[in-house]
């Protein structure tokens, strides 16, 4: 057996580093290699106290999981509680990484992709492809940090924390995505997101 399943009410978070490659290009690798290491050392905390678990490293980016391989008690909201940590830790401790965090819930597919040489366990479906484009436009916004209004009605009391701002089209996709900060941000956000 492959371990591939379907699994309800996952949430992932995707957090990218911005800056990165002109970073690479002007910093002493050594140097380079030592921020994302710190970068990194941040995200993985705040995801292990939420409960979730780092999925993947892609360069200077990271795919977190909530609620795969193993069940967990409000998925979405563990998610979302770990998004507002990073947001602030990073801005307390790495205030020159420019970082973008997206937030999505929803049915997933999990399991062993690729080939008997080289298997990787990984998520793939919709709320994968929708964090990815919600830290695009989360690079855009006060405090860096986005979900998707189908995690945040999703959750429990996490919910409380995040206002509901104004819906988009995401990049690549059809139909508008309801977008929402976390509380603490929302007041600093001049305009409605994704606007």
């Amino acid at each position: 057996m492959d371990g591939t399943a379907l699994y309800e009410a996952v949430a992932v978070l995707f957090i990218d580093l911005g800056g990165s490659t002109t970073m690479a290009a002007r910093r002493p690798p050594e140097e380079v290699v030592a921020v994302l290491n710190r970068f990194f050392g941040v995200v993985v905390e705040c995801v292990e106290q939420a409960g979730g678990w780092i999925n993947k490293f892609e360069g200077d980016a990271a795919l977190a999981v909530f609620g795969a391989p193993l069940d967990l008690d409000d998925a979405p909201g563990a998610a979302l509680s770990a998004a507002r940590c990073l947001g602030a830790r990073l801005a307390e401790e790495m205030p020159e990484a420019e970082a973008g965090i997206g937030v999505s819930a929803g049915d997933a597919v999990a399991g062993n992709i690729g080939d008997p040489r080289r298997y990787e366990y990984t998520v793939i479906g919709d709320p994968v492809n929708e964090a990815a484009r919600l830290t695009e436009l989360a690079k855009s916004v006060p405090g860096m940090v986005v979900a998707s209004a189908r995690a945040v009605d999703a959750a429990g009391a996490e919910a409380a924390r995040w206002r509901a701002g104004e819906s988009v089209t995401l990049r690549g996709r059809d139909e508008p995505t309801g977008v929402c900060v976390p509380a603490e941000h929302a007041q600093d956000t001049a305009a409605p997101v994704g606007s």
